[in-house]
């Protein structure tokens, strides 16, 4: 029975347009991240001195709140993956399990 529903399921359109879908938006959130990553890291290579001024007459370089801020953004990537699959995707499997299990 099991067997029926996967192969069913495999041979669905509707299934593999959403697997496609889901699949590009996971590797576009992912060349962000990397993108956001690799300009970090090419400032602490290539501009040291301007990542390690201090913020005004404080403690911190610009540097710490910048890395923060790169850790919060990997965070806000990895909620609205987690939203989109939660609110679009999982209702559209639900739909595509239902059409090939009738």
């Amino acid at each position: 029975m099991a067997e029926d529903i996967i192969g069913r399921l495999d041979a669905s359109p509707h299934y593999h347009s959403l697997v496609r879908r889901r699949s590009r938006l996971g590797w576009l959130l992912a060349a962000i991240m990397l993108g956001a990553f690799t300009v970090f890291t090419l400032l602490m290579a290539f501009e040291k001195q301007w990542m390690a001024s201090p913020i005004g007459t404080g403690v911190t370089s610009i540097g710490v709140p910048i890395g923060m801020g790169l850790i919060l953004f990997a965070i806000a990537l990895t909620g609205l993956y987690v939203w989109r699959c939660n609110t679009v995707y999982d209702r559209e499997l639900a739909l595509i399990v239902a059409e090939v299990s009738a």
